[in-house]
């Protein structure tokens, strides 16, 4: 910690404890001092702590993007072009959503490695709650665009920074995500970003106003202004109006002229516009029927429009809902919402999947989710809750293999104060609690012990939970997407699931395709590297030859190591893993069918699949290791090489020399299952030879 940090604390501990600004914090806005309050008071944080800058992985990153594709897709132009006008003064730009994660970036290669560090790069969290006071966070807070200059910030961390952060309000008031530009280092005045604002805002009304266009094609448009020849290329007032003449969408601007007009109080910036739904005749002296009076002429007269309860006359045009294409629909086709379709690239199997899942959207039934590891089963579950009407409930994603069975009651069904041994003295909400009026996503839902199984019945049935150490049920509403690598119908014959509760959860079944069998692997792979790096075509044809085990998630692994070792300025052959090789052709397990004869003898279905799935893989160890003989011999045949999943695995237990507990404790997961892994690829300690 350096001097002028030591004073920057000294100075937000001061502000914070007197209540009133102190000599050193006059300088800082009155909403800067505001939000240093919050963070202290709401968000608990110490301004004595100095935090790192929180950078999602790309995995968990991967969501938050997916559900603002549509919206970046459409701002990209404006995006770029701010980019091209600040990069020269050493600004970096960010998008972030709603929730402060960083979706979208641009900024110098060069320095990727400092941008990293400060938090300035792709999946950076930043909200009062976890960076203090910052632009994107404290723009979040309060709905205003605002400059974060150097000492302004919380976290003495980030005071070399300075940071003008706009919120991009959608058609229906909501904020929906927030423009960025900063900078490592500037002049010290925070007069100096003042330009830095007015081009943010700038380019964010650009944004705003492209997004409305879009989402408002199929409806009655009206571009409204006080002066004619702007009217056309930068109208002032966007409202878009439904066939019966309702307000269905208008830009920022728009709805703070009709709130002063009409004497509303402005809506917050969190909560849907009350104008939505008002009729035309409410705001105008005129009715849905004149609307075409205001299309185009060929002579460029504009008319004009008053507002009801009076004030300036404004220059109107309209513009007429566009046709959208009809597309000739098959027997039985659906067209997918944007989430699903955002899952799909163009593989038939996987469409029929998704098309089948859109037709089950409307429904309450639970769903059940097969595919193999790695394949994208969250990912389709988070996909299907945004297209749902939960979307705007919680997900609540559960790894049922991951819970310890010491703890899986309590933090599924949540305790009560004093409930056992170990409880917390307030108690807690357990997850179907939190999930209440949303989503439950249970993964690998087959490893869930039997006593919990029905437990969950009970909430399936009844739906109502009960935490540990109550006599009252608590009523919820959920909906349950499981999910699993294995045939649950087979655990049942096996006694390893309960019946009646299979058949709860398996409402719909939906099956994921494996990677190998899908033929959209182009688009994935530039979907993965989402235009940060170009990949030759040799590195192309590589990733084709590759058999994927690990499905989609060692498909990202792998682009990423590419990308991170990369000498120039694409992914070569040479940076991929060298692991690819090993599967380059159908791999066989030594002893049992290979994967292509269990598909085609009816896939996991298949007994001799099983034990195919469950001891295919022997470890290839070192001679430090000292296997047992099997391994050994397992070890000197090409057919025994490991996949990435089991490699990772093999790799943990050896820098931990087998020590098996602390594994199991650095994965997150039980002894039990490391031990059932182990056995699903066949790895054995050397130091159980017998």
């Amino acid at each position: 910690m350096n001097q002028s940090q030591r004073e920057h604390i000294a100075t937000v501990m001061a502000s914070i404890s007197n209540g009133v600004p102190v000599p050193a914090a006059c300088p800082h806005d009155r909403a800067i001092r505001d939000s240093w309050q919050r963070c202290v008071e709401h968000h608990g944080l110490d301004p004595s702590r100095m935090q790192e800058a929180r950078i999602l992985p790309w995995h968990e990153l991967h969501p938050y993007r997916q559900e603002l594709e549509e919206f970046r897709h459409i701002a990209r132009h404006g995006l770029s072009d701010l980019y091209r006008q600040i990069a020269a003064a050493g600004y970096v730009l960010l998008l972030t959503d709603a929730r402060g994660v960083t979706v979208d970036f641009m900024g110098d290669a060069h320095a990727e490695i400092s941008l990293r560090r400060a938090g300035l790069f792709l999946g950076a969290q930043w909200t009062e709650a976890v960076a203090g006071t910052c632009a994107v966070g404290t723009a979040l807070a309060t709905g205003q665009a605002l400059t974060v200059h150097q000492a302004d910030h919380f976290d003495a961390t980030h005071i070399p920074l300075t940071c003008t952060a706009v919120p991009l309000i959608d058609s229906q008031g909501k904020l929906n995500a927030v423009l960025d530009i900063s900078a490592l280092s500037s002049p010290q005045p925070k007069s100096s970003q003042l330009l830095a604002l007015q081009m943010a805002r700038l380019y964010a009304r650009q944004i705003e106003n492209a997004w409305f266009a879009h989402r408002h094609r199929g409806d009655w448009m009206l571009k409204l202004s006080p002066a004619s020849s702007f009217n056309e290329v930068s109208p002032e007032f966007l409202i878009a109006f439904d066939g019966g003449g309702r307000v269905v969408g208008h830009n920022p601007r728009a709805q703070r002229m009709l709130e002063n007009a009409l004497g509303l109080s402005a809506a917050s910036p969190h909560d849907r516009s009350t104008l939505l739904g008002m009729p035309i005749e409410k705001l105008f002296n005129t009715s849905i029927d004149s609307l075409p009076d205001w299309l185009p002429s060929a002579s460029g007269r504009q008319g004009t429009l008053e507002p009801v309860r009076g004030g300036e006359k404004l220059f109107v045009t309209a513009v007429q809902p566009t046709r959208q294409p009809s597309r000739r629909r098959t027997a039985g086709s659906t067209t997918l919402p944007p989430a699903l379709a955002a899952l799909n690239g163009g593989d038939a199997p996987l469409q029929q999947q998704l098309q089948r899942a859109a037709r089950l959207l409307p429904a309450s039934l639970h769903l059940v989710i097969h595919g193999e590891t790695g394949s994208g089963k969250e990912y389709f579950a988070r996909a299907f809750h945004h297209d749902s009407g939960r979307r705007n409930r919680p997900f609540i994603a559960v790894n049922c293999a991951a819970l310890p069975a010491s703890l899986i009651e309590s933090e599924l069904f949540g305790y009560l104060p004093g409930s056992f041994s170990g409880a917390g003295s307030k108690g807690r909400r357990g997850l179907i609690q939190e999930a209440d009026g949303g989503t439950l996503f249970l993964d690998e839902i087959g490893d869930m012990p039997l006593e919990m199984q029905t437990r969950l019945l009970r909430v399936l049935a009844e739906q109502e939970v009960l935490p540990v150490g109550a006599t009252r049920p608590i009523a919820v509403d959920v909906r349950v997407i499981s999910a699993s690598h294995h045939a649950l119908d087979r655990l049942v014959a096996q006694g390893r699931f309960r019946a009646d509760l299979f058949y709860r959860l398996q409402g719909a079944r939906i099956s994921l395709p494996p990677l190998r069998q899908r033929s959209d692997l182009d688009w994935l792979i530039d979907r993965l590297l989402a235009g940060r790096v170009e990949i030759a075509a040799a590195a192309r044809r590589r990733l084709h030859q590759h058999r994927w085990p690990g499905n989609l998630r060692e498909l990202n692994n792998a682009l990423e190591y590419a990308a991170a070792v990369r000498d120039g300025d694409r992914i070569e052959e040479s940076d991929l893993p060298e692991g690819l090789a090993r599967f380059a052709e159908p791999y066989r397990v030594a002893g049992s069918a290979d994967r292509t004869t269990c598909e085609a003898a009816g896939g996991e279905e298949n007994p001799v699949c099983d034990e195919a799935v469950s001891t295919g893989y022997s470890a290839s160890y070192g001679a430090e290791d000292r296997p047992t003989a099997a391994a050994a011999e397992g070890a000197e045949r090409p057919d025994a090489m490991l996949p990435p999943e089991a490699q990772r695995l093999v790799d943990s237990l050896r820098a931990a020399r087998w020590n098996h507990s602390a594994v199991a404790r650095q994965m997150g997961i039980s002894r039990m299952t490391l031990y059932r892994r182990m056995q699903r690829y066949g790895i054995r300690s050397p130091l159980h030879q017998n």
